[in-house]
This record gives C-alpha cells, structure tokens and sequence, in this order.
C-alpha cells in the first residue's frame, strides 16, 4: 500500500491541476544586508556605486572659499569651491528660470551670484577669492551681488583667456 501511494505522489499531475512551484529566487538585497559586513569595509553602507544607500557628501565648516564666475554673452555661471578646488556650490542663469538673451542680462548674474553667495554662507563661508573669466555684461553685478549677500571678497581677479598672437586670419577672398 505504501508503494501505491509513492507511485501516486511521485507520478505527474494533469495539466489543468499543476501546483505553482516556487522557483529557486536569488536573495533579496535586503536579505544581503542582514549579513555581516565585507572584511574592512564600515558596517555604515558602502558609497551608492556599490550599491548601498546614498550618502551626502556632509562638509565640514569652510570658513575660506573661491567663487569662481564665468560670464559670456548668453549665460552666467557661477561655482563656489573650496580651497582644494570641490565645488561645493553653483548656479547658472539659466538654471534659475531666465530664459533666451534674458539670461546674458546684469540681473540675472546677480540673482545667480545670490543664490550662491546664500548657499556659501549656509556652509560656513565667510571670506571668498573671485575668479571672473569671459567679457559678459554681468560681471560686476555679480561681484556686488556676492558682497551684498555677506561674503567679505578678499580678492579678485580677472582669469579671461587672452591670445598672444591670435587666431590664423581667414585666407584671402577672391572675386
């Protein structure tokens, strides 16, 4: 009798009656979590390109930093790093809503300067060396705007890139 009930269990079941077999799943990464951690690597999570969680980067209190402001005709861009040179804050013209040649205007260097300037002071930056490059109507809007927002400028200094000798004129034209 207790081969008739072998034969029944291991023989295949009709096709309309298959049970739903639950196929072998690889481990949930919330399951790879609840494992110890790697050999020399900190029980906090890994950097989110290892796939962890991602962290902030959380700087400590700058009280030095270098605002670097790139203005050209079209648009105003404008970086704050440390002293090291990570950038630790930016803003763009255009990324603050202005649009078309509205974005090449004094104001909106300005409203871009202040919107650094206001994350500078977030961090901890109370004196800052200014970096301008290019022939942009907003530059000294700008440096204003950095000044008025409660940044001391200790320096500054124009960095536009200027030809020695100039670019190969155009050959001749004829007509």
């Amino acid at each position: 009798m207790a081969e008739e009930k072998d034969k029944v269990s291991k023989s295949p079941a009709p096709e309309g009656e298959k049970k739903a077999e639950a196929a072998p799943a690889a481990p949930a990464p919330a399951e790879k979590k609840a494992e110890a951690p790697a050999a020399g690597r900190p029980a906090g999570g890994a950097p989110h390109a290892a796939g962890g969680p991602a962290r902030k980067k959380s700087w400590r209190s700058v009280s030095f930093g270098r605002v670097y402001i790139q203005c050209s005709f079209n648009n105003t861009i404008i970086s704050l790093t440390d002293e090291r040179g990570d950038v630790l804050a930016w803003s763009t013209a255009g990324g603050n809503g202005f649009r078309g040649t509205k974005k090449g205007t004094p104001f909106a260097a300005g409203v871009t300067a202040t919107r650094v300037a206001r994350r500078a002071v977030e961090l901890g930056v109370k004196q800052v060396a200014v970096y301008i490059k290019g022939p942009g109507p907003g530059r000294e809007t700008a440096v204003r705007s950095l000044g008025s927002a409660g940044l001391v400028v200790v320096s500054l200094k124009d960095v536009s890139p200027l030809p020695h000798n100039g670019c190969r004129p155009p050959k001749a034209r004829r007509v």
